[in-house]
């Protein structure tokens, strides 16, 4: 027996070269996902403007007294409500189009449901992150030009990801990026004046913050929808195709699993935890149905044992989808996510207990217990089948009773027809799913299956013989799991590491803005010696040397010896640089720590995997009297695309100015090289 879902064979997906990986798609190629993105950006405008409106005819009704005003005011905001209304109904009919997203091959399946992008607005760092640059580093904010440029564009870049890890590797990037960002130029005491804005999925309404945890968690939820629209892009008519579907729906439940758990006060409501929950759900759910897939794939034979596990494995399908189809329902949740999408799950759970009443009544009607046979073995799967068995049976003695055996098939034949029928019934009271051909294709061959087996073992007293057949436990062999998302395989350079080590020179930390401390060598003596990693710090330093004399501290980290930077040397390294000067003068650039325990580089700020997972942050309050310092921990939570692409350098000038300070900087090398230019238009990932 073959007739179960069984695809045709497809052929293997195209590799695409190492040249793809960390680019954007060209965002004017017009490919479906693309247009669907485009019109995705138009609704959120039109609704934008609808809420505003909205927004303008509430408080006009509000204080409005004449009554004429008030009844032209209310007239005025039903057609606006009315409006948007429709609006979020187009909405809805984007995050419905399916067909869109699945794989190019044809198959005889039940489409999955992906996640769309969500869609931002173009922020500009370069002139608040040079006027940051020179206020809180002292530093030439026009030095960073590049640097801000690649920021830019690498955001740019991640509005349009490829379809495949390329893109979730470029998303990536950007958010372990955006740790380095924050800690560089985000102090916690106070904000610098960017906004950044995110359109919600689901409403179109869009969200503004002037911190880094909207922009943080955005980008991890669409790393999460892209991981879904590679599951459904995957070829479901191979093994390798259902491995890979399984894997990134995987995937995607545990990066939006670990959203939820890491943001959990985000302003978005489709990334609130209720929301996130549900689609945590949806993809487990679509993974497991992957799995089933994967078992049906090479085709079910007419064996008992074979049929009571896909028939236990159709009922766990059912099982997770049904307990989706009820956290939809529940409040607030209902009241935004697409009612497709709650209708597809109901459908899904009745197709998939139908499923598993005609392989319970298939392994009844055509097996008999012959002699020679594992009697034990078959009692016990059988027995293991129900949650109970019906009133008057047994399980050896249902096998071995032929009568028995037929009258409870064709009861499961019947329940597997009304879930048949409810399925159907679901799918064509949602216009999107009447919409779907192959939805419609599949349910109605599973229906017209079940109900020929019912036909031809039908009698006339059925109906008045026929008992509600018990229901089957759901089991699996492998049961879809959440995969967090591993940041560690991502390797990130900080784009202003020429700032100097991160447990120095960041945001949280104050320091004396640059001074030169000239002084000489005598007699091979520097009069100081050298402590830490790097930055390097003055320690030891004699108070009759020329170098305390020319104004140097103990504790002081040293920036620069004639020019060169020593920010990122080690104190061998420097030692040589200052001997390799013999007795000429020295001109070394110092700046002596604010904070009590800046200087302590076991208080740096703690890193994983990339990105801040907790800060030490020292606030100093400084007593005009005393100098008392007071220090005070403060743990910091983890805080988290414009269409282009090509290099934007933008020579914005700063709004301050810088006197010259005579210090040349050497170029930095950075790991990521142009990871945003634009794809030929022909790009099929897009």
């Amino acid at each position: 027996m073959t007739d179960a879902l069984l695809p045709a064979a497809g052929r293997p997906l195209e590799k695409e070269g190492e040249d793809y990986f960390r680019k954007g798609c060209n965002p004017l190629a017009q490919t479906g996902r693309s247009k669907l993105q485009n019109q995705r950006a138009a609704l959120n405008q039109q609704i934008l403007k609808a809420v505003r409106m909205r927004t303008g005819a509430e408080n006009l009704l509000r204080v409005a007294t004449n009554q004429k005003v008030r009844e032209q005011v209310r007239l005025e905001l039903s057609f606006v409500n009315s409006d948007l209304q429709m609006l979020k109904e187009d909405l809805e009919g984007l995050n419905i189009s399916v067909g869109v997203y699945q794989s190019t091959e044809e198959a005889f399946t039940i489409p999955l449901i992906p996640l769309g992008l969500k869609e931002t607005k173009d922020v500009d760092f370069s002139v608040v992150l040079k006027d940051f640059i020179l206020e809180h580093y002292s530093e030439d904010g026009c030095l960073y030009e590049d640097e801000i440029a690649d920021l830019m564009d690498l955001r740019q870049a991640c509005r349009t990801p490829s379809r495949n890890e390329a893109g979730v590797e470029l998303l990536m990037s950007y958010f372990l990026q955006l740790g380095f960002v924050e800690s560089r130029f985000f102090p916690p005491t106070c904000h610098l004046g960017l906004l950044f804005t995110w359109y919600d999925l689901l409403t179109g309404v869009p969200v503004s913050q002037q911190n880094l945890l909207l922009e943080k968690a955005s980008i991890l939820f669409n790393i999460g929808a892209l991981y879904t629209q590679i599951g459904t892009r995957c070829n479901r008519q191979t093994q390798a195709g259902l491995e890979s579907a399984v894997d990134a729906f995987q995937r995607a439940a545990g990066v939006l699993n670990y959203l939820k758990e890491t943001f959990t006060h985000t302003p978005s409501y489709d990334m609130s935890p209720a929301m996130l929950s549900v689609l945590v759900r949806m993809m487990l759910a679509q993974a497991q149905e992957s799995l089933f897939e994967k078992i049906s794939l090479p085709g079910i034979r007419n064996e008992f044992f074979m049929l009571v596990k896909v028939a236990q494995e159709a009922a766990k399908v059912g099982e997770v989808y049904r307990q989706l189809h009820v956290a939809t329902s529940q409040a607030p949740v209902k009241e935004n996510i697409p009612y497709s999408w709650a209708s597809l799950a109901c459908v899904k759970a009745h197709h998939y207990t139908a499923l598993a009443h005609y392989f319970t009544a298939t392994l009844l009607i055509d097996h008999q217990l012959k002699r020679g046979a594992d009697e034990d073995h078959q009692e016990k799967c059988l027995s293991q089948l129900y949650d109970h068995m019906p009133e008057g049976l047994t399980p050896l003695a249902t096998l071995k009773n032929d009568q028995q055996r037929q009258q409870l098939g064709k009861c499961h034949l019947y329940k597997a027809l009304t879930h048949h029928e409810e399925a159907t019934r679901e799918a064509s009271l949602c216009k999107k799913l009447r919409d779907i051909q192959v939805l419609q294709e599949v349910l109605s061959a599973a229906h017209q299956r079940t109900r020929l087996k019912y036909t031809q073992h039908q009698e006339d007293d059925d109906l008045l013989n026929l008992t509600d057949a018990p229901n089957i436990v759901s089991k699996t062999e492998q049961e879809a799991e959440m995969i967090l998302p591993q940041f560690s395989k991502v390797t990130v350079t900080d784009f202003f590491q020429k700032l100097g080590p991160l447990s120095v020179f960041s945001a949280n930390k104050r320091w004396t803005p640059p001074r030169s401390v000239h002084f000489t060598v005598e007699e091979g003596d520097l009069g100081f010696t050298l402590r830490g990693n790097t930055p390097v710090q003055v320690h030891f330093l004699a108070p009759s040397c020329s170098a305390a004399l020319a104004g140097a501290k103990e504790g002081d980290y040293i920036v620069s010896i004639r020019g060169v930077d020593c920010k990122w040397l080690t104190v061998s390294e420097v030692m040589k640089l200052l001997k390799s000067f013999g007795g000429e003068e020295i001109e070394m650039k110092v700046v002596s720590p604010l904070d009590s325990t800046s200087s302590m580089h076991n208080k740096c700020a703690t890193y994983s995997v990339g990105m801040q997972k907790t800060y030490s942050m020292i606030c100093l309050a400084i007593d005009d009297d005393d100098k008392t310092d007071k220090t005070k921990k403060i743990s910091k939570k983890l805080s988290f695309l414009s269409w282009g692409t090509n290099k934007n350098r933008r020579k914005s000038a700063s709004t301050m100015c810088l006197p010259a300070v005579g210090v040349s900087r050497p170029h930095v090398k950075r790991k990521l090289h142009a990871p945003f230019s634009v794809l030929s238009s022909e790009s099929s990932l897009y």
